[in-house]
């Protein structure tokens, strides 16, 4: 009777991932392919993501994330460049494969394009250092289909200090990025506080007149000192504020037992190049570093691991605030069992339906929160521009 009944469980998360829209609200395809070029049209052999495994587990809507590394504005590079460079590939696949894939800049894009069957590419810009200081390039950004921006990354930068710096030059928010808050909410550009410092974070939910999201975080109650992950308290401002928290799938995100072991095999690793007195990228440490993980195997989270999170923030503060924001392709190799690639949504809601979730509250985490969230911030921008 007990298979039956998980056969019956798998079955009804199947259907649901084929009735509602599944949107990821951070999926790393682009810097990816710019690192090595496969044509995700077709099934490929590496990475989290292509066309075949989306349809298999029912993605409608992964934010392609225009990733720009932290490094590039901390040497002077050109990340702008680097951001058009990344909207041009996604623009790209949608040209090469466009009985496949299409662009998406509002709900009623993803919607529309559901209904024709075709897996939509909203966009999303992990770090702001392409605006460079100036609000024209957030206009451009915008008019691009950019349609939200995470303020830093592992970086403090022109606009926000950064959660994994810790250098913190802004105390939060530089001027610069209070201004950027601002600008962001009149365009109708969501804020996305992944990344960002407590104290940035705080100044965000002070400025915004409109809900903030979390693109790809976790709950830092099961991660205690990883200010990477939102705390109790930020995700009830979050939610105060109307927003959302995407939780991401990451191992070392959701689970202290993984973030130890990475920690312990780093260690390790660091410990051999001191000793042997070899460059980090030799032989040595390769082969080194591959008999450490046979004899002492990372900690993997599970997909229960991932499913107290959701647990959490519902518990925390209600339905409306939580939903999916994977970092596929973003996270490497520590995506947890249950949750490997892009194929694997079912996983989840058969998850969330063991657990007593009702259809109508796992829409809404599929993609309900999101259109909610996403429409307020339209309409506080077009009430804006019309005055």
């Amino acid at each position: 009777m007990l298979i039956h009944a998980e056969t019956d469980i798998q079955k009804q998360a199947e259907a649901i991932s084929k009735k509602y829209i599944i949107a990821d609200l951070h999926v790393d395809v682009p810097y990816r392919l710019r690192e090595q070029y496969e044509d995700v049209s077709q099934a490929t052999e590496s990475g989290d993501f292509d066309y075949p495994r989306a349809k298999k587990g029912g993605l409608d809507a992964p934010f392609m994330s225009i990733y720009i590394p932290a490094r590039i504005e901390a040497e002077g590079g050109d990340s702008t460049a680097l951001a058009n460079q990344l909207i041009d590939g996604v623009e790209k696949m949608v040209e090469q494969s466009p009985d496949k894939f299409a662009l998406a800049k509002s709900p009623a894009d993803i919607k529309a394009n559901f209904k024709k069957g075709l897996v939509s590419l909203p966009m999303g810009m992990e770090n702001g250092s392409p605006i460079a200081g100036n609000l024209a390039n957030l206009t451009h950004f915008y008019d691009r289909g950019i349609r939200y921006i995470t303020l830093s990354h592992s970086l403090s930068n022109h606009i926000s200090d950064s959660s994994y710096d810790e250098k913190r030059p802004a105390q939060g928010l530089t001027d610069f990025g209070k201004k950027l808050v601002t600008a962001m909410n009149n365009i109708g550009m969501m804020v996305d506080v992944s990344h960002i410092s407590d104290k940035a974070f705080e100044q965000v939910i002070e400025i915004s007149k409109v809900p903030v999201i979390a693109s790809h975080s976790s709950a830092r109650h099961f991660t205690p000192g990883f200010e990477r992950n939102m705390s109790d308290a930020m995700i009830k401002s979050l939610a105060d504020k109307g927003g959302v928290i995407f939780i991401n799938f990451g191992s070392t995100f959701v689970s202290q037992k993984s973030i130890d072991s990475y920690n312990a095999y780093k260690e390790a690793v660091a410990d051999f190049i001191k000793v042997k007195g070899v460059a980090s990228d030799s032989e040595e440490v390769k082969a080194f570093a591959k008999a450490y993980l046979e004899k002492t195997p990372f900690e993997f989270a599970t997909l229960d691991t991932v499913l107290d999170h959701f647990d959490h923030v519902v518990k925390l503060v209600g339905i409306d605030h939580v939903g999916i924001g994977s970092d596929y392709d973003g996270v490497g190799d520590s995506l947890p069992t249950g949750l490997k690639d892009v194929s694997t949504y079912p996983n989840l809601i058969a998850g969330l339906l063991k657990r007593g979730y009702s259809e109508q509250h796992i829409e809404k985490i599929l993609s309900g929160n999101l259109f909610r969230v996403w429409r307020q911030v339209e309409d506080y921008a077009k009430k804006y521009k019309s005055q």
